[in-house]
């Protein structure tokens, strides 16, 4: 993922992906192990080439909701050698910046489409921003 030019390059990109054809991007349980500045880079190279009307769904990571916790848990991965950053919601929503959010829009995974299964589902407990958004 921090090459995403060796993936849109890829001959196994060019066999499967039809890039004539709105297409979907998911960047699902990545971006927290992509620090910035190259995390915006990242997605914005990885929507380059998709056409006008293909969607991208991400989930951000987040500490907004239990922040020791999700922190503690940060610190864990970084003494494994795996840095994680977690954003507030202003800069989770900032990398759809120029696409056009779905409703309900960059919120908890878990709130994105309830249903009853989340009933009784501790915010707390979910650490993810997620959300969907077209390409014009």
């Amino acid at each position: 993922m921090h090459d995403p030019d060796a993936i849109l390059d890829s001959q196994e990109f060019r066999d499967l992906i039809d890039l004539d054809r709105p297409v979907a991007l998911m960047v699902i349980g990545i971006l927290h192990f992509v620090m910035p500045p190259e995390d915006k880079r990242l997605v914005r190279r990885l929507l380059e080439p998709l056409p006008s009307g293909s969607y991208v769904a991400m989930t951000i990571g987040t500490g907004d909701f239990a922040s020791e916790e999700v922190g503690r848990v940060a610190e864990e991965y970084q003494q494994q050698g795996m840095p994680m950053e977690l954003r507030d919601l202003a800069t989770a929503t900032s990398f759809f910046e120029g696409l056009e959010i779905q409703n309900p829009g960059v919120t908890q995974v878990h709130l994105w489409r309830p249903g009853p299964e989340q009933e009784g589902i501790d915010g707390r407990d979910i650490a993810m921003y997620g959300a969907v958004a077209r390409k014009p």
